[in-house]
């Protein structure tokens, strides 16, 4: 069996942020395909399951664990299950990376209000 997800049947945010849970497709990974503005990312989170971060374009600042780390093109970052972490687009132009969560489905835990 396989799937295939063109880019008009993909689930986008407004921002055009793409989401993709594997669940309904048989894989065991999810992920976000993100390319968005300066000072865009989202807000310090954790995951029940490990993260990674394939930085294909841009300059980034993750916050992992209360340390922050710098990414550009070619870094890969990996946090572990239950690490708090949260990202913005450092700039000057559009971040372009890959968030893939080792989930068949996105489970997320909010820690800021």
């Amino acid at each position: 069996m396989y799937s295939l997800i063109r880019p008009d049947e993909q689930q986008r945010s407004r921002r055009g942020t793409v989401t993709f849970e594997g669940e309904p497709h048989g894989s065991d990974v999810s992920m976000f395909l993100v390319n968005n503005e300066p000072g865009e990312g989202p807000d310090l989170h954790r995951h029940p399951y490990s993260e990674t971060w394939i930085v294909r374009s841009g300059n980034v600042r993750m916050t992992a664990d209360g340390v922050d780390i710098d990414a550009g093109p070619g870094d890969i970052v990996v946090v572990t299950p239950l690490t708090p972490h949260k990202f913005k687009n450092l700039g000057p132009g559009r971040l372009d990376i890959i968030c893939i969560h080792a989930s068949p489905r996105m489970i997320q835990e909010s820690l800021e209000d």
